[in-house]
């Protein structure tokens, strides 16, 4: 596991900065909006034990906490190759092919690729909190309470470091999970918008919680990944594993999916 405290310096040494310029924001397809669309999972509000207080658990990962979330739609995939290149112009994934996810690009990346998004379709796209995401993880109100998200046993869900031949692979070839999403486990890690603290989680009850801001999102404080990836073991994959990445840096192994704000249509 690459623990948030002592990974961030180094991150933060090899960050690369690749924010793109002042290009006017790419269209989209009807073909790709309704593709998109349809591949957005309704995940109906509620509350939910974020964390864990389990032996495995970090200091960053505990205690198990209760949260109360409003409904969301999110991505039944992470974001492919070919979504994120049709609205930003170009793909520098360190890994790429059809049905991949897109990979090598950074938090501020995402948030170019979101305003082009947004404005490409009126609707109103983000990433997840750190919250969202693990609640979606963990299956939502249909949850099963496995390790992983969708099973017990992480070769069925994932790709992970014992079957992954140490890369990703096209989204959606493992099981879903109880809500019908794929990949929530291994393959690439995945950018939440929330920024990396280290003692998260209080004990009193919490409703839609976020570190850091919707309005102001732009600091230089590392950002949550979550999920695991392709280069790590089933016990660095649990579904209340935590990580960070600073928001210029650029990995193989880090891309995101995305959350819809709105309600269910």
């Amino acid at each position: 596991m690459r623990l948030i405290k002592p990974i961030l310096p180094l991150l933060s040494f090899f960050a690369v900065s690749v924010v793109a310029g002042e290009e006017e924001p790419n269209t989209l397809s009807a073909e790709s909006l309704a593709l998109l669309m349809k591949e957005m999972i309704w995940v109906e509000g509620g509350t939910f034990a974020m964390g864990s207080d389990c032996e495995a658990a970090t200091t960053s990962e505990k205690p198990a906490n209760q949260v109360t979330l409003d409904g969301f739609h999110i991505g039944k995939y992470e974001v492919s190759q070919e979504l994120f290149e049709e609205i930003m112009g170009w793909n520098n994934s360190y890994f790429p092919g059809d049905g991949f996810p897109v990979n090598n690009i950074s938090w501020r990346n995402i948030q170019l690729f979101l305003d082009r998004l947004n404005a490409a379709t009126d609707k109103h796209f983000r990433l997840p909190t750190e919250a969202e995401w693990e609640y979606a993880a963990k299956g939502g109100k249909k949850s099963k309470g496995y390790a992983f998200s969708g099973s017990n046993e992480i070769a069925e869900v994932a790709w992970y470091s014992g079957n992954s031949k140490k890369r990703p692979h096209p989204s959606g070839k493992k099981k879903a999970n109880e809500l019908g999403i794929h990949d929530m486990t291994g393959n690439l890690w995945e950018f939440c918008h929330d920024e990396a603290i280290m003692r998260p989680y209080p004990a009193n009850p919490r409703s839609n919680p976020l570190a850091g801001s919707f309005e102001k999102p732009f600091t230089k404080a590392a950002k949550i990944t979550r999920g695991g990836g392709y280069e790590f073991d089933a016990e660095e994959s649990f579904i209340f594993r935590r990580d960070g990445a600073t928001p210029n840096v650029r990995l193989p192994d880090i891309g995101f999916r995305i959350v819809m704000v709105g309600e269910k249509e």
